[in-house]
């Protein structure tokens, strides 16, 4: 996957704030996310994140996984 920093994901279940867009501060083996609805951040695994993820945005694109 080509994610990138700034890139804005989509997550299968949403946030408890109603959210289920979370832009991408961190990369690596873990992914810091921001949710785009509240500004809480999380650290999740690189696994979970890929597992969980419907689709992303970069630069007004929407991309839907396969």
């Amino acid at each position: 996957m080509e994610i990138q920093i700034g890139d804005v994901i989509r997550m299968k279940k949403k946030h408890p704030c109603g959210s289920d867009a979370w832009r991408v501060l961190r990369i690596g083996a873990d992914f810091r996310l921001e949710c785009a609805g509240c500004g809480h951040q999380i650290m999740i695994p690189r696994r979970q994140a890929e597992k969980n993820m419907r689709g992303w945005t970069r630069d007004g694109e929407e991309r839907a996984l396969r």
